[in-house]
């Protein structure tokens, strides 16, 4: 690799010269570097599920328009990550003036100390390297932010050791800001930003320029400034003044996944799936589908305040903890496969509890009572795509004539299996799954389980803790004196 130049004299002469470095802009950088990744057909937002359609053709026209913008949505929908693979963009390495503590450019500096050593060393200027890794600055915004801590503020040690009076631009310590120079500077939740930040930031964005302690200070920063918020908080009046809103110029609207498949895309790549253990994971799609759309139907729920949102980590936590169950039976009865069950999602209830907030109809219910419903609906629609047509009144009838069966949920698969084989017609009813009966007896019990939350799901057949699975109260049929009574328990 050709060693990098490191004075301004060698700058000059190798491919970072200054007609390439000049007068380019941050803003430039990134929509070269953009085009250049659209004509070589290369991912432009690696990991980001769903949007290919709706926010990332936003997202890429506004930086090909040089504008600043924001990302409007709810909590869960991905506005961190995309800020952050923004970086991505920019060149792998631009020059800086070695020291500087806003990473000048040697071609244009705009710190006056940087001034004066170029004036001072000319060609012997020591030059350095900023990788795009420190390009990116991001910061949340809380009630407590300060102007010192997004723009900088009067350093009088630095005025004393120096000789210079306070309302020196060299006596400044540079906020957040001033330090992303050349780069990228994201601020989440922009309407929890204090109102005279905000002026601060639109002064910067418009005219270039700050005051601090009362000094106005004049730093045309060059960098990219992007914000996410949620959009109620956006609109209402109050929380974002109007003319940073103005010099905003593109507002992008984010959004849950639309379809199953980013749903479960999105799980598979955030969940910690692989868990280094001794039994391989096998997990099949009907569970992260009922994942999947506990969510789905957690946006629609009423007594959940869709304001408030349901983040996609409700699928993630669920996911993991759902594993974790069916990690911890198959250590206990030394299975050499992992198979999360319809059981080990109602084990993971805590982690859905937490992930919505309820109206005041929801809090009456109780969010346990509601994250359970969600789950048993979720768990019939997904039946349906199954077994919509299938024939199951064999199982019905089964425990319409006084069957009954308790699945335990850290019973060992085998066991269990010969439980389920006593209900009629049951393991041949799970084909459709993509499952056999000759297949390893945790899939097979995961499977058959699955069929019977489904008819217990759509109420044709009753579920307890106490006594399992049952025939529904109004269906149940007495056995004839001279039949056999086919109850079975285990727990």
């Amino acid at each position: 690799m050709r060693a990098l130049p490191r004075t301004l004299g060698e700058l000059r002469q190798s491919e970072f010269s200054e007609k390439r470095y000049g007068g380019r802009t941050v803003k430039q950088e990134m929509r070269e570097n953009l085009l250049a990744r659209v004509e070589g057909n290369e991912p432009l937002f690696p990991g980001i599920f769903g949007y290919e359609d709706t926010v990332i053709p936003q997202i890429v026209n506004a930086i090909l328009s040089r504008h600043n913008f924001i990302l409007l949505g709810l909590r869960g929908q991905a506005k961190s990550r995309i800020l952050r693979c923004l970086g991505t963009f920019l060149d792998p390495v631009i020059p800086v003036i070695e020291g500087c503590e806003i990473n000048d450019n040697p071609y244009v500096a705009i710190c006056r100390h940087c001034r004066q050593r170029l004036e001072e060393q000319g060609d012997a200027t020591p030059i350095g390297f900023l990788p795009r890794e420190r390009r990116y600055v991001e910061k949340l915004a809380t009630p407590d932010v300060t102007i010192a801590d997004v723009f900088g503020d009067i350093d009088p040690i630095k005025a004393a050791r120096g000789g210079l009076y306070l309302s020196d631009e060299q006596t400044i310590h540079y906020g957040l800001l001033p330090r992303a120079n050349r780069g990228i500077f994201a601020i989440n939740e922009l309407p929890d930003l204090a109102g005279k930040i905000q002026v601060g930031l639109f002064n910067i964005m418009q005219e270039g320029d700050v005051q601090i302690k009362g000094y106005p200070v004049r730093l045309p920063l060059d960098i990219l400034l992007v914000f996410t918020a949620n959009p109620e908080d956006y609109t209402a009046r109050g929380k974002i003044i109007t003319p940073l809103k103005d010099r905003i110029g593109s507002e992008i609207r984010t959004h849950y996944p639309t379809d199953l498949e980013h749903g479960i895309a999105i799980t598979q790549q955030e969940a910690w799936l692989d868990r280094g253990s001794q039994g391989k994971l096998r997990l099949p799609r009907f569970v992260q589908e009922i994942v999947e759309e506990i969510a789905f139907l957690a946006r629609e729920e009423k007594k959940i305040d869709r304001r408030s949102g349901v983040s996609q980590r409700i699928c993630i936590s669920s996911m993991e903890t759902a594993i974790s169950n069916a990690e911890l039976r198959a250590l206990r009865h030394k299975e050499q496969v992992v198979v999360p069950r319809v059981a080990d999602i109602y084990a993971a209830v805590p982690s859905l509890t937490g992930k919505f907030e309820l109206e005041y109809e929801g809090e009456l219910r109780g969010a346990e009572a509601i994250a359970r419903d969600l789950l048993r609906s979720a768990v019939g629609k997904v039946f349906d795509r199954y077994f919509a047509d299938a024939d199951l009144l064999a199982i019905v009838q089964w425990f319409d004539l006084g069957g009954q069966l308790k699945i335990g949920a850290g019973g060992s698969s085998r066991e269990l299996l010969e439980q389920l084989k006593l209900i009629q017609g049951l393991v041949d009813k799970i084909a459709p799954l993509g499952v056999k009966g000759k297949d390893d007896p945790a899939l097979v019990v995961a499977a058959a389980e699955f069929v019977l939350e489904g008819l217990y799901a759509h109420r044709r057949i009753s579920r307890n803790e106490e006594r399992g699975f049952f025939a529904e109260e109004k269906k149940r049929v007495e056995p004839r004196e001279d039949s056999p009574r086919h109850r079975r328990s285990f727990n």
